[in-house]
């Protein structure tokens, strides 16, 4: 019959859509670190000139397609990843229509470089949804760092756009994009005997299997949606970064978070308590075995409680596990977490304490305040 046919017409277009988004939602996008590029005839030297000239991508306004070793003014331009990279100048934007399953939760990951620009940044958005990430401070020695950034998807089919919002005198400067990767999240959920989500940040965004540096997630207020599920990172310009166990000496499970910008950046989650109830907070403070070598101090705070945990890093890898017991003051209690100092590696990069395995949970009675070797 008609209605049959149509219902199994139905159904086979349902299951091409999530075999696509299957496809696309891990790992690289199509084209993703444009090693496809332009026609020769189709650049000006470096600019490209046509809108659909770069496989899989649509481009507007000024955009090159740079080459690994391509140089500027007498300096090499850094190509974060692989042989080739595009750089987006005054105004201009790369975008591409991608498959996903509404109303799932996304994150894309991409490395980018600052050139010559004195405040460089990038929106990223798909459809009403954006943010603006900023890419001025360098957090690793190769110039460049992968960045974060996520989104629920309200249609099948979205367009992923990122714009560079500068207006330079020469346009040619501004920064340099390469491995653009989606990875589908998991609803920020709690584990069991954990009152927080995601607190063993086991859950956030996609990392490049060869990426050294890990993945930024950037600032967010609280109505945005997190590419680390169930945190926040409260801060005006700087971000923390996320870290996986192959790179990185992680004290707990396969990520963590290290703590790259001092007092500038905040790692937050707010959950549902019960005024006058008493609570124990407990985590790990550790090292990433990165280089990092200095006295490090993470402040937790929590309710009217703080508790201020010191760590001697080496720089070679390990951890010690504090606890915090406290009396909540209100139905909702946000839960924070700072570095209070800069640290700094010997090539010049921002390091700094690594914090992992987060758990709250509730207990009988007010304890003193305590920290665990």
């Amino acid at each position: 019959c008609a209605n049959c046919f149509t219902m199994i017409i139905w159904l086979i277009r349902l299951v091409w859509d999530h075999l696509l988004c299957i496809l696309v939602c891990i790992g690289l996008l199509p084209n993703g670190n444009f090693k496809d590029g332009p026609a020769k005839s189709q650049l000006n030297g470096t600019v490209v000139m046509g809108r659909h000239s770069i496989p899989n991508w649509e481009i507007s306004g000024f955009v090159e397609y740079i080459q690994s070793g391509h140089q500027q003014g007498g300096m090499v331009v850094a190509v974060p990843e692989g042989a080739s990279a595009v750089r987006l100048g005054n105004d201009a934007s790369i975008r591409q229509n991608i498959r996903v399953t509404r109303r799932a939760y996304y994150s894309i990951t991409f490395s980018a470089a600052r050139t010559c620009a004195q405040a460089e940044k990038l929106n990223v958005s798909v459809a009403a949804d954006s943010g603006v990430l900023p890419v001025q401070t360098v957090y690793s020695s190769g110039g460049w760092d992968s960045y974060s950034w996520a989104f629920r998807a309200k249609h099948s089919a979205v367009w992923l756009a990122i714009h560079n919002p500068g207006a330079e005198e020469d346009p040619a400067c501004g920064p340099v994009i390469d491995a653009i990767a989606i990875k589908t999240l998991q609803p920020p959920t709690k584990s069991k005997g954990n009152m927080l989500r995601n607190g063993d940040f086991e859950d956030g965004p996609y990392i490049f299997p060869d990426c050294p540096w890990g993945v930024l997630v950037p600032p967010m207020d609280e109505d945005s949606c997190s590419p680390l599920p169930g945190w926040m990172i409260m801060s005006s310009t700087k971000v923390v970064k996320y870290v996986d166990a192959p790179r990185y000496r992680v004290p707990h499970g396969a990520r963590a978070v290290e703590l790259v910008a001092g007092r500038e950046a905040a790692l937050v989650q707010e959950v549902a308590t019960v005024a006058g109830r008493s609570y124990r907070l407990q985590f790990y403070v550790g090292d990433a075995a990165n280089g990092c070598k200095e006295s490090m101090v993470v402040e937790a705070y929590v309710a009217a409680a703080s508790l201020k945990v010191q760590y001697q890093s080496q720089g070679t890898g390990g951890y010690r596990r504090a606890m915090l017991d406290f009396v909540a003051v209100g139905n909702l209690t946000r839960v924070v977490f700072q570095s209070l100092h800069y640290h700094m590696k010997v090539d010049g990069t921002l390091c700094g304490p690594v914090v992992d395995d987060i758990s709250l949970v509730s207990v009988r009675k007010r304890a003193a305040r305590r920290l665990l070797m």
